[in-house]
């Protein structure tokens, strides 16, 4: 007979997720991922950079025309 209580709770829950979420804190949440730090975006964008380099050469070689045929050998 103590169910309509939990569910009553169950059901104040829900509703304060759905129309008060308005108050999360980004900068917190950053911190807590540890997303943000410089330094992994330099990393990251250093390999990219190493990646677009290495593989330039290949999107030249099997790029389209403008006429949007593929071109290159295959």
């Amino acid at each position: 007979m103590g169910r309509g209580r939990a569910k009553a709770k169950q059901v104040k829950v829900a509703r304060q997720l759905k129309y008060n979420s308005g108050g999360t804190d980004l900068d917190r949440l950053r911190d807590e991922l540890g997303v943000g730090d410089s330094s992994r975006n330099n990393d990251a964008d250093d390999l990219n950079d190493e990646l677009v380099d290495r593989y330039a050469d290949y999107a030249d070689d099997y790029g389209n025309d403008d006429d949007g045929r593929s071109s290159g050998r295959r």
